[in-house]
């Protein structure tokens, strides 16, 4: 199936349906393909008229971000399609749930957007990575490099991601394990986010190479990173003066850190402090409002609750290793981005 800018093999998903003969799907999509929504909701119903089509309105930011296999047994949802991310091979799913992971593979060329990233590497070994979306690609960009004389390191990375060279918003695996061979990455995609985790995991230059927007970026991408550090350090000095925590344990099935937020809330008790630990689905600053008398909240969500949507929020939130560092039990120098493995 094409869309603007994507490739999504729907077919086998739709084949697979209906030879199950399922009565009632439910289909979601992050935030950049709900555009399309549409188009795809046509293309199921052409091919399977006599099908109940869901669509989840909810947010969603990644393969982590599944429904609640109970809520969707009640609307009698047989299959969920989930478009938009790869699996994540770690993730337990809930038994007798039955998921379809379509990937959307951007149409976008590359060759033009890597040749003009060539100049800005810095030294001549190369780490690629690149989210969900480029992955197809990843080869082609790998023989570009070579052919200009730079020797290229691909990793695997550990078992939340599901292919070579991907990162994701919360894991930086494939790049930390050829961390020692590399003289910097190039990351494929577009935003900060990622390129911005990528940094500050592997304390290495990372250089962007944006096909949406035929830009590449290396300095810019330095200045985001100095400003966010500045704004950690700001949230880990308010958090040293904190007398009461909340410790946000997500319920989305790719999130949930349970053992650490307990972990977390005995180091903060045996500082003489007070911690409780509140879960939560689709976190929003009005829930956080709901507890006035919490100084500091750690979030062992998704990181980009602590680093990238901080502005959202008016109560002070760390992530997980940012409290070690309030609580002294490491230092600033071995500031790190929180990953989950």
């Amino acid at each position: 199936m094409e869309l603007k800018g994507y490739h999504i093999d729907i077919e086998p998903a739709l084949d697979r349906i209906k030879k199950k003969h399922a009565r009632t799907i439910l289909i979601q999509l992050p935030e950049g393909l709900k555009p399309y929504l549409d188009e795809i909701h046509d293309h199921v119903m052409d091919r399977i008229p006599d099908i109940q089509v869901l669509i989840s309105a909810d947010p969603c930011y990644g393969a982590c971000d599944m429904p609640c296999a109970s809520r969707l047994d009640h609307l009698n949802v047989d299959t969920v399609i989930h478009i938009g991310h790869t699996p994540i091979p770690s993730m337990k799913i809930t038994k007798g749930m039955d998921i379809i992971f379509l990937n959307a593979y951007s149409s976008k060329p590359l060759s033009s957007i890597v040749t003009k990233a060539l100049d800005a590497l810095i030294g001549k070994k190369i780490g690629i990575v690149t989210t969900a979306q480029h992955l197809h690609e990843i080869l082609q960009v790998k023989e570009i490099l070579e052919q200009h004389g730079f020797t290229v390191f691909i990793g695997k990375g550990d078992r939340r991601v599901s292919s070579p060279g991907q990162i994701l918003g919360c894991n930086f695996s494939s790049a930390l394990e050829i961390q020692s061979q590399v003289d910097s990455y190039l990351y494929i995609g577009s935003g900060f986010f990622h390129p911005l985790g990528l940094s500050l995991s592997t304390k290495k230059p990372v250089v962007i190479a944006d096909p949406y927007t035929d830009k590449v970026i290396q300095k810019e991408l330095e200045d985001i990173k100095d400003r966010v550090l500045r704004q950690r350090y700001g949230a880990i000095t308010q958090a040293k003066m904190a007398k009461i925590f909340g410790i946000l344990v997500g319920m989305k099935p790719g999130q949930q850190r349970i053992d650490l937020a307990f972990s977390i809330q005995k180091d903060i008790q045996d500082k003489g402090k007070k911690a409780y630990v509140l879960t939560v689905d689709h976190i929003s600053p009005m829930i956080l409002e709901n507890f006035p008398f919490i100084d500091c909240y750690v979030s062992t969500l998704c990181p980009r609750v602590a680093i990238d949507d901080h502005l959202q929020y008016k109560q002070n939130i760390v992530t997980p290793i940012e409290l070690d560092i309030a609580l002294g039990k490491r230092s600033w120098d071995t500031y790190q981005f929180d990953e989950i493995q």
